[in-house]
């Protein structure tokens, strides 16, 4: 085991750094939380936990070796670099480039480009033959300066900057103003430690966000919806992603014809641009629980998305399941939504 950095996206406070943890988990790597810091976690675990953590995660951006962590002081830091062992990590008559990120203006004393220009000059008075390289280097070393301390380490996977820009609701052939953005659909599969092969159900599937990013990590899907041209929409995204749904059908959410999946992830009506037929939210809800405690096995996980309002965790905990986590997501002025992740009994 080593110790490795993760750079989060800025998105949300928290949700960035349970799916980090939930995907670990359910990919059996084992790790240990050091520090979290302001769109950073520091870990102890494999380095394996790199590509994975960053291919699979919606809101992992760059996985680093740590080379150095200290106070964000240019003389700490220069002090700092001259105790690593370059030599055993970057090779000679190889190239290499310093990139320092500076998130939410931390240490606005110090000069990223001097710093980058100093880390660099080090790293070249150290290793005979090894080039700067600005354009394509072969190896990156990586500088993070947050809540006043200063990260380097070696770069080991970074998410392509267009990773869900295809995936996008308008480039989709089939197209609904309410549907979750395939991110945040993403780090619910995640949050619901959802493994490759297992079935995902999404009750209220609409345009099929969800099962479609359950359907790239290499799950099983069924979806239902009540309305027969979301289904026929949904399904239209799905192939277009070449993803072929095990199930899916117009039905009521509270009377599915499915018998059995190992997740159910779904984010039901509510809000401006939905309709849930003459219920409240809190109503349908009630009923959804209850429904999907018959579907679920022993130790089964659920998460859905809700308006902060409606108090979900109280309705899940009244139907017997176990509560895990919340997080809340602000949406506009008269909607944050809550994610929140429950487990069968």
């Amino acid at each position: 085991m080593a110790v490795l950095f993760f750079v989060l996206s800025g998105e949300h406070p928290t949700l960035p750094f349970a799916e980090l943890e939930a995907v670990l988990e359910v990919e059996r790597i084992k790790f240990e939380t050091i520090q979290k810091l302001t769109q950073v976690s520091r870990m102890k675990t494999d380095l394996a936990s790199a590509n994975i953590a960053t291919t699979r995660c919606a809101m992992i951006r760059i996985s680093c070796l740590e080379l150095l962590h200290c106070q964000a002081e240019q003389y700490n830091i220069i002090q700092s670099m001259k105790e690593i062992k370059l030599e055993k990590l970057l090779h000679p008559n190889r190239s290499f480039a310093v990139r320092v990120k500076r998130i939410r203006g931390s240490s606005p004393h110090l000069n990223v480009e001097k710093l980058e220009r100093e880390i660099g000059r080090i790293a070249v008075s150290r290793i005979r033959g090894i080039e700067v390289n600005l354009e394509k280097p072969s190896e990156t070393l990586l500088g993070i300066l947050t809540d006043k301390e200063f990260l380097l380490g070696l770069k080991l996977a970074e998410k392509p900057v267009k990773s869900f820009f295809e995936r996008q609701l308008r480039k989709r052939p089939f197209f609904h103003p309410a549907a979750l953005h395939p991110k945040l659909a993403r780090c619910m599969i995640n949050l619901a430690k959802s493994r490759q092969g297992q079935t995902i159900l999404d009750p209220f599937c609409g345009t099929g966000s969800l099962l479609i990013e359950a359907g790239m990590i290499g799950c099983q899907v069924l979806g239902s919806d009540i309305k027969g041209w979301m289904v026929r929409g949904s399904k239209v995204n799905l192939r277009y992603f070449g993803i072929e749904p095990a199930g899916l059908v117009i039905a009521d959410a509270c009377k599915l014809p499915f018998v059995h999946a190992d997740r159910v992830i779904t984010d039901p009506p509510y809000g401006r641009l939905a309709t849930t037929l003459g219920q409240t939210t809190g109503e349908l809800l009630s009923k959804f629980f209850s429904t999907a405690g018959e579907i679920l096995p022993i130790e089964g996980y659920l998460c859905l998305a809700a308006p902060r309002t409606v108090k979900v965790r109280e309705i899940g905990e009244s139907y017997g399941f176990k509560f895990v986590e919340s997080h809340f997501v602000y949406v506009h002025r008269s909607l944050t939504r809550e994610i929140a992740v429950f487990k069968t009994r």
